[in-house]
């Protein structure tokens, strides 16, 4: 599919506390860790609403707040069973002649959302909008994906290019099968995966494809891009599946953050989106490849255009040297593992 948006503003936010993995096992198994050394753990004031408006804010600021037509918001884990982030969010921000709504497809529902957009904006029906990826995952105590499942937001804001933006979305992609490798029914505080099964019928089919397909509708190759991002459930999954489309490590290690930062489900691929924004260069070519459990993959196209107009901004890798690690009991306890 072919668009024509742009990237006006993006922003990140990652709450300051970790929480090792040594620290689970500990718990749990008594020793060793994950995959991962650490994950980003929410407050316990902080939820997918407080950090999408976050993340929303940095990159609102970097656009110079142009008027916003469209709210869209991927998460799975909202505070609310029933009532929008994507209105609360409207009025907060001061936005509210607008289409707002709250989309889910397990961690691509930030990609969602900024397809969504791009496409209102390529087709006329918008002028501006804002794409938003939050959540605060879930994983069961000792289970695996509890070393994981972590906690962020991203946001873009996207517009009709105009020769200053900061990159143009010029194609994208998506792949879905009924794959159910990961599920989650009402009222159960913790999803349900097949282990392994996430793998291989999951995760790499729905990304190969998705980026095959963007391959054969573009004639592009690997070699014709700077930077890749892929969904990055583990640390190992983004770089095998790199390897296998014939990326090379120095297109994948830029966006690579899951070792520090864990898996932040619809989040995920838009921060390590700003990321490589953030050490981008005009005329650098980025592919993006989220993945959802269910299954899907979206595949972007995006080309860099300038750098970011913006005196105040911290690029994001300044921002994360700055966390506070908690333990076992206060991490817990934050994320009602403990419930009174």
């Amino acid at each position: 599919m072919r668009l024509n948006s742009a990237i006006l503003g993006y922003g990140a936010y990652v709450p300051k506390y970790r929480i090792s993995t040594e620290e689970i096992a500990r718990i749990w198994v008594g020793e060793g860790s994950g995959p991962n050394r650490m994950k980003a753990v929410a407050s316990y004031d902080e939820d997918a609403l407080t950090m999408a408006y976050e993340a929303a804010s940095i990159a609102l600021k970097m656009a110079n707040y142009p008027e916003i037509e469209a709210i869209l918001v991927g998460s799975e884990s909202k505070p609310y069973a029933v009532k929008p982030m994507g209105s609360v969010l409207s009025d907060i921000l001061g936005f509210n002649k607008i289409l707002g709504v709250d989309l889910e497809f397990a961690c691509k529902g930030g990609t969602e959302a900024v397809q969504m957009i791009s496409g209102m904006i390529t087709s006329g029906v918008i002028k501006h909008g804002l794409a938003i990826g939050s959540d605060t995952a879930q994983g069961r105590p000792s289970d695996d994906l509890e070393y994981t499942a972590a906690s962020g937001a991203g946001a873009v804001v996207l517009g009709q290019p105009n020769g200053k933006e900061i990159a143009k979305i010029t194609h994208s992609v998506t792949f879905v099968t009924d794959t159910p490798d990961f599920w989650r029914r009402p009222k159960e505080h913790y999803p349900m995966h097949l282990g392994r099964f996430t793998g291989e019928p999951a995760y790499f089919t729905h990304i190969m494809s998705s980026v095959k397909l963007l391959f054969e509708e573009t004639g592009y190759k690997p070699s014709d891009f700077n930077y890749a991002i892929f969904h990055q459930p583990n640390p190992k999954f983004p770089v095998e599946v790199g390897k296998r489309l014939g990326f090379k490590d120095e297109q994948l290690k830029p966006g690579l953050l899951n070792d520090e930062l864990g898996n932040s489900y619809s989040a995920n691929t838009l921060v390590a989106l700003s990321v490589v924004l953030d050490v981008s260069k005009p005329g650098d070519k980025i592919l993006l490849s989220s993945f959802g459990s269910g299954a899907g993959s979206d595949t972007f196209v995006i080309e860099v255009v300038s750098k970011a107009d913006d005196d105040d901004y911290i690029p994001l890798r300044e921002r994360l040297k700055n966390y506070v690690e908690i333990d076992y009991a206060t991490y817990s306890k934050w994320r009602n593992k403990i419930i009174r």
